[in-house]
């Protein structure tokens, strides 16, 4: 039996009364927190999820899968578009956003090193922009869009916070092109917006950036 057979196969707990311990109990093994992450972003079928998670089998994400909609963490629903199944995160599935976000910002120091040839996906940014910019507020609503392998995500922030969204519409009227190092280092507050200008390539008003970014 090869490893993740046997992960499949042993479903673990820590046994002990503790609501941390309880919590791993449920979203604390391999891929579990990575599965959030992918439905944070909106409903997806299994093709789209096992897409966002490279390096997973199928047979592990089935499994996955199943032991989140067990606990109630994930639930089944309708897509509309194609009449299949799709997979969504229950309200209480939706808690989960804090702890994600709070795991996102806690990992900035490994970041800083880049990928060194990990995989990396545009979308995977959604979330991670929105905890990085949390707390980030404007009087006025500005829009900027970035720009990272070919696909654009769009960020606004108003008096209620960041909103951030895969553009598929069309594309703001600002946007940064830029490796994701330098978009991650912006939203971190480890660039400013004038480094991750030079760094990258603007297209239109740099003062939505600055108004977003700046001190």
């Amino acid at each position: 039996m090869g490893a993740e057979e046997s992960e499949i196969a042993i479903k673990r707990s820590y046994g002990q009364y503790c609501g941390l311990a309880r919590a791993l109990d449920v979203v604390g093994n391999r891929w579990s927190l990575l599965i959030v992450r992918e439905l944070l972003i909106g409903p997806a079928r299994y093709g789209k999820l096992q897409a966002g998670l490279p390096g997973i089998s199928t047979n592990l994400l089935a499994e996955r899968l199943r032991e989140l909609e067990q606990s109630g963490v994930v639930r089944r629903q309708l897509d509309t578009d194609s009449n299949g199944i799709a997979y969504s995160l229950t309200p209480w599935g939706m808690e989960l956003r804090d702890a994600v976000a709070a795991l996102v910002n806690w990992s900035t120091p490994l970041m800083v090193a880049g990928p060194r040839g990990d995989s990396f996906q545009p979308h995977w940014l959604v979330v991670a922009l929105e905890s990085l910019m949390d707390g980030k507020r404007t009087a006025e609503p500005a829009t900027i869009g970035f720009e990272v392998d070919g696909m654009t995500l769009t960020v606004r922030v108003d008096e209620t916070g960041p909103h951030v969204a895969l553009e598929v519409d069309g594309q703001p009227e600002t946007v940064l092109r830029a490796e994701p190092m330098v978009v991650l280092g912006l939203a971190s507050g480890m660039l400013t917006a004038e480094q991750a200008i030079a760094a990258g390539d603007l297209r239109g008003e740099s003062h939505y950036l600055a108004a977003i970014f700046g001190p």
